[in-house]
């Protein structure tokens, strides 16, 4: 049984004061359950004040970028070592945003997710299709192919601490949903792809979330599904009940 996983994407949401008072919400509910990998990804700004509040509980941080290198003359940029002090566990790589307005290729974000492995750091690699891409019939392609660019290299031992997010760009922030089973279709299609790229024992091991819109509402739909595993959350992780109305629906799914 794959233990489902919920993180929070805040985006650049949350001063730090709004942050600690997120996170303190989220600690009231959810600091001691077990049942669910609960994972929350701040502003940078806000990481050293999150990971305060949520020491010593079972909720993890993440981070919403890092780069490739060590560290040195790159502005504006995270390096792991700067994240593993903060106690943060896991990075979110390839996020839709992230290719769409920074650019971020395939290769790059491949870089990070080897890096992020190579340091203990366990990436959640986002991968999903425009609604124009959908309409032509290439969802599939665009999907295999970002996911054999981001993979490339990943020993097949390693998808235990790897975390695949789907999230059909068309429903990011949009309101729309893929319904449960079009979502399943693509999260099936992904299991079975990574099946071909690392074998039977890895496709079965690495957890795969969905990241559309998922909230309350259809949360327990979604996660009933036999290859969902969890959510990529971003509107509905602003808001303490929201999230933990997701988190409640992946506990008891």
């Amino acid at each position: 049984m794959r233990k489902k996983i919920i993180a929070g994407n805040w985006k650049m949401n949350k001063t730090v004061e709004e942050a600690v008072e997120l996170a303190g919400e989220l600690m009231r509910g959810y600091a001691e359950q077990t049942a669910v990998d609960v994972v929350l990804c701040p502003p940078f700004t806000s990481t050293k004040a999150v990971s305060d509040v949520v020491s010593e509980s079972q909720i993890r941080l993440g981070a919403q970028n890092m780069s490739a290198e060590d560290g040195g003359a790159f502005t504006g940029e995270i390096a792991h070592g700067m994240l593993k002090e903060l106690f943060v566990r896991y990075v979110i790589l390839g996020h839709s945003e992230r290719r769409e307005y920074v650019g971020e290729t395939d290769g790059e974000i491949n870089r990070k997710v080897l890096k992020a492995l190579e340091k203990q750091l366990r990436p959640i690699l986002c991968v999903g299709e425009t609604l124009e891409q959908r309409e032509a019939g290439t969802m599939e392609q665009v999907v295999e192919q970002q996911l054999r660019g981001g993979l490339q290299g990943v020993e097949p031992s390693a998808y235990t601490e790897l975390v695949i997010a789907y999230e059909p760009v068309w429903a990011i922030g949009t309101g729309k949903t893929a319904s449960a089973e079009q979502a399943q279709e693509v999260h099936a299609f992904i299991r079975k792809l990574i099946g071909e790229l690392a074998g039977a024992e890895a496709a079965n091991a690495v957890r795969i979330q969905y990241g559309g819109s998922m909230k309350p509402a259809n949360a327990a739909e979604l996660l009933g599904q036999p290859d969902i595993d969890g959510g990529l959350i971003g509107g509905a992780a602003l808001d303490a009940a929201s999230f933990g109305g997701i988190i409640d629906a992946a506990s008891e799914a």
